[in-house]
C-alpha cells in the first residue's frame, strides 16, 4: 500500500551533525586520493619542470589536512542554514512529497520537489548575489574615481593615442557596477530559480517514470514519536544505483547538447560511488552519532 508523507520540518542538529560529518570524511578520502596521485607524479617525474619541489610535502599534506577541515565545516553552514530556510518554507510552499510503500520512495512528487528546491537555492543564489556585488560594486566605483584623476586621465589618454582603444571612463565604470550589482543581486537568483526548477523536475520526472522500474531509493524510518521519524537505515546497493540512473539520464541530455556524448557514463560512475559511500558513511554513523530526524505527516 502507497502511503504519501510530506516532510514538514527536519531536525537541524542532527541534519547539521549527520551532514558535515560525512561530508568530513568524504573530503578526507578525496585527500587521499589526492596525495596518491601526487605520489605518483612525483616518484615517477612525469612532470619535469616541477624540478626540486616536492609535491608530497609542499602540496599533499596541506591538502590532506585543509579539505577534511574545509568540507567539514563549510557543511555545517550550508547545511544548517538549508535545512532552517527548509524549514521556514514548507508552512508557506508546502513540503516534499514522498509515495512510500515500506522503505521503498515509489514516487516524488514533482511540483513540491522542484519548487522547494529551487526557492531554496534562489536564496543561497541572492545571498552569494548580494556578497559578490557588495564587493564588486565599490570596486569599479574605486577604480572609477581613480580613472578620474589628472595623472590617470593622461595616462588614459596616451594609452587610446597609442593602442586607438577607447578606456572606459569613470562614469562608465560607475554605471558598469550598478548595473553588475543588479544582476547579481535580482537576475542570479531568478535565474538560478528557473533552471533549478528545470533540472529538479526532470531528477523528479526521470526517477517517477523510467529509474523506479530498474531500482528505487530506500529510506528505512523508524516512528520516534508522533510524527516524528527519524532515518535508521539507507540500503547502500539499490539507492546508489537509482541515484546514479537519474545522473545518467541527465547526463545523457547534457552530453548531447554539449557535444560530452561521454558524460552519462562519467556521471552514472560518480554517483554511484557517491551515494554508496554517503549511504555507508550514514549506516556507520547513525548508531555513534545519531539518525536524522524529521517530521514525516
Amino acid at each position: 500500500m502507497v502511503d504519501v508523507k510530506e516532510i514538514k520540518s527536519l531536525k537541524l542538529t542532527p541534519f547539521t551533525k549527520m551532514s558535515a560529518s560525512i561530508y568530513g570524511i568524504l573530503g578526507l578520502i578525496s585527500a587521499i586520493v589526492m596525495l596518491i596521485v601526487l605520489i605518483i607524479v612525483q616518484t615517477t617525474g612525469i612532470i619535469p619542470q616541477l624540478g626540486q619541489f616536492n609535491l608530497i610535502i609542499g602540496l599533499g599534506v596541506p591538502l590532506i589536512i585543509l579539505i577534511p577541515i574545509a568540507s567539514f565545516f563549510c557543511t555545517i553552514v550550508a547545511s544548517f542554514f538549508s535545512a532552517m530556510l527548509y524549514n521556514i518554507l514548507v508552512p508557506r510552499l508546502g513540503g516534499l512529497k514522498l509515495e512510500l510503500e515500506g522503505n521503498d520512495v515509489e514516487n516524488i512528487q514533482v511540483i513540491s520537489f522542484s519548487l522547494i528546491l529551487s526557492v531554496i537555492s534562489a536564496i543561497w543564489a541572492f545571498i552569494a548575489g548580494l556578497v559578490l556585488a557588495a564587493v564588486l560594486s565599490p570596486l569599479l566605483s574605486f577604480i572609477g574615481a581613480i580613472v578620474t584623476m589628472p595623472e590617470a586621465a593622461n595616462l588614459t589618454n596616451n594609452i587610446t593615442q597609442v593602442t586607438g582603444t577607447t578606456m572606459s571612463t569613470g562614469a562608465q565604470l560607475e554605471t558598469a557596477g550598478v548595473i553588475l550589482s543588479l544582476v547579481l543581486i535580482i537576475g542570479l537568483p531568478i535565474m538560478v530559480f528557473v533552471f533549478g526548477f528545470i533540472w529538479n523536475a526532470l531528477l523528479a520526472i526521470f526517477y517517477n517514470y523510467i529509474v523506479s522500474r530498474v531500482a528505487k531509493i530506500q529510506l528505512e524510518f523508524g516512528q520516534v514519536t508522533g510524527s516524528l521519524y527519524e532515518l535508521k537505515h539507507i540500503p547502500v546497493l539499490p539507492t546508489a544505483l537509482a541515484v546514479a540512473l537519474i545522473f545518467t539520464l541527465l547526463g545523457l541530455i547534457s552530453g548531447v547538447l554539449s557535444g560530452n556524448y561521454g558524460e552519462f557514463i562519467s556521471n552514472f560512475i560518480v554517483y554511484f560511488i557517491e551515494t554508496a559511500l554517503i549511504a555507508i558513511l550514514y549506516n556507520f554513523l547513525a548508531p555513534k552519532i545519531g539518525t536524522i530526524k524529521l517530521n514525516l505527516e
